[in-house]
C-alpha cells in the first residue's frame, strides 16, 4: 500500500489525487481552511489542517511513502521554503519514504528574450520569486541526497484548467490584450500536470527536473483573442504594456519571455499531452463548462 502526503493540497494537487486513490493509494493533504478540508475529503483525501507550518508532528510521516509539496516559498529572497524550514530532518528520516516531488516553476530559467530552454539550461532567475524557487529546488534536492531517495522537480508553466481560464474575463469585458512585442509565455493544462506527476511517481529510477508545459509557447494576447473567438465575442481591446494596469506580480511575469522545451516528459516519461496547445485546451474547457 502506497501513501502520498500532499503538502499544500491546492489546485494542481487536487487534479493529481483521484487517479492515485482509484489505484488504492491513501492520500493525505495539508490545507489551511475548513472549506479546503471539505473539498479534499469529498475527493477521498484525508485532510490535515496545517495553518502555520511550524509543527511537523501533525504530519503522518511514519506511514508516507511519497511526498509532493506544492507550497511556494515565503516572499523575499532570503526566505526559506516553509515546509523544509519546519520539517526537513523529520522528512529525511521518515521510515517508509521512497520518493519526493516539488512543484516548482519555469521562472527559475529567468528571461531569455524569447529563446528556448530545456531542463539542462542554466537557471538564472531574474525575479525575487524565481530566485526563491531556485533556492527551494536546491534544498529539496539536497534533502533527497540526505535521505538517499529520488527527488523530482516539476517546473510548471502557466496553469489553466476548469475554473481557471480566460473565458470569465472575456465574458465580463475585463480582458485586455497587453501589447509587448516579442512576449512569449508557456502554459499547461492542470490535467497534463497530473499525468506528468503520475508518470514520474511510477518511474522510481528517474529523478531530476521536468519541464511541464505544452508544445505551444505563444503571445498571451493570442490566447485571449482565441477565447473571445470561441465565445463569439469581439477581440479584447489592446493596451500598450507601459500603459497597462496590472498587479506587481502580473507585471513581473511580463518581465520575462522564454520558450520552454518539454521533450524530456515525452521521451523519458512517455507522456502524451492531452492538451498539446492552447486551442485544444480552451475548446475542451468551453465544452466542459457548457456541458
Amino acid at each position: 500500500m502506497k501513501t502520498l502526503l500532499s503538502i499544500g493540497h491546492g489546485y494542481s494537487a487536487r487534479a493529481i489525487a483521484p487517479a492515485l486513490i482509484e489505484n488504492g493509494w491513501t492520500v493525505y493533504g495539508t490545507v489551511r481552511t475548513e472549506e479546503s478540508a471539505a473539498l479534499a475529503e469529498a475527493q477521498g483525501v484525508k485532510p490535515i489542517i496545517w495553518t502555520a507550518p511550524d509543527d511537523p508532528s501533525v504530519l503522518p510521516l511514519a506511514e508516507v511513502t511519497h511526498i509532493l509539496s506544492s507550497v511556494a516559498p515565503e516572499r523575499g529572497e532570503d526566505q526559506m521554503d516553509p515546509v523544509l524550514a519546519c520539517a526537513a530532518m523529520e522528512i529525511a528520516h521518515a521510515p517508509m519514504l521512497e520518493w519526493m516531488g516539488y512543484l516548482s516553476t519555469i521562472g527559475v530559467y529567468g528571461d531569455r528574450e524569447g529563446g528556448w530552454v530545456d531542463e539542462y539550461s542554466e537557471r538564472t532567475p531574474s525575479t525575487a520569486r524565481g530566485r526563491a524557487r531556485l533556492q527551494a529546488e536546491e534544498m529539496w534536492t539536497r534533502l533527497g541526497q540526505i535521505a538517499d531517495i529520488p527527488v523530482n522537480l516539476f517546473r510548471l508553466a502557466g496553469i489553466y484548467g476548469p475554473g481557471r481560464g480566460p473565458f470569465e474575463k472575456v465574458r465580463q469585458g475585463k480582458a485586455r490584450i497587453v501589447d509587448k512585442p516579442g512576449q512569449v509565455f508557456s502554459r499547461i493544462h492542470v490535467e497534463d500536470i497530473a499525468q506528468v506527476v503520475h508518470a514520474a511517481i511510477m518511474r522510481r529510477d528517474l529523478s531530476g527536473a521536468w519541464n511541464v508545459c505544452d508544445d505551444c509557447p505563444i503571445d498571451p494576447g493570442e490566447v485571449l483573442a482565441y477565447a473571445a473567438e470561441l465565445l463569439g465575442m469581439p477581440k479584447p481591446p489592446v493596451v500598450a504594456f507601459d500603459e497597462a494596469s496590472m498587479s506587481p506580480m502580473a507585471r513581473s511575469f511580463y518581465s520575462e519571455s522564454r520558450r520552454v522545451k518539454n521533450d524530456r516528459i515525452k521521451d523519458e516519461l512517455g507522456v502524451t499531452l492531452k492538451y498539446p496547445n492552447y486551442k485544444v485546451g480552451l475548446q475542451a474547457l468551453l465544452a466542459q463548462s457548457e456541458g
